[in-house]
């Protein structure tokens, strides 16, 4: 079984605005994620944090979602991995909700490789997903919340899977990433 997490708890203080909610090409970027992994995932878990309600409001219609409300979503990023994490049963991604556009080819490429963690790679650069095998669930949930998905990673044998896909490296903060999807 494989599980994908997608982080979407944040405030968007940088966008001003619910960024996971913006609207690209007639669905929330939100959407965009979840309809991109959920091909190559027996479950999407999807953590929410500060728009807890109007996200699990807009992921009604997905039955393969399960919404995870992280409480602690103040204490930053990782404590949103850790909710996800803990409601896991098998080997999972993990992807920024503000990373949306992840192609089919870098899913297939990630779950054919071989280590307990594997990074996607465009030209030399790592981003995201990233891949876990369910081996590490209880060594990353026992990590101080105030770490991170890279310091964890770093301190293991990790994969780098060589991708075509320049969205791995998408990151939408601002209001002006938005705009500027098509450019």
């Amino acid at each position: 079984m494989t599980q994908g997490i997608i982080l979407a708890a944040g405030y968007s203080s940088r966008a001003e605005t619910n960024k996971m909610l913006l609207v690209y090409k007639g669905k929330f970027l939100l959407a965009h994620a979840v309809e991109g992994m959920m091909p190559f995932v027996d479950e999407v878990i999807v953590v929410t944090g500060h728009f807890h309600e109007t996200i699990k409001e807009a992921l009604k219609p997905y039955d393969k979602v399960t919404i995870v409300y992280n409480g602690d979503y103040a204490q930053g990023m990782f404590s949103s991995v850790q909710a996800g994490v803990r409601k896991t049963n098998g080997d999972f991604f993990v992807l920024p909700g503000d990373c949306p556009f992840v192609t089919a080819d870098t899913y297939r490429k990630m779950l054919a490789g071989s280590k307990e963690i594997r990074v996607p790679a465009y030209r030399g650069q790592t981003g995201h997903p990233l891949f876990l095998k369910h081996s590490l669930r209880d060594e990353l949930l026992n990590e101080p919340v105030t770490s991170n998905l890279k310091v964890f990673r770093n301190r293991h044998d990790y994969e780098i899977i060589k991708t075509e896909d320049l969205q791995i490296l998408m990151d939408i903060d601002t209001l002006h990433d938005y705009q500027n999807l098509d450019k």
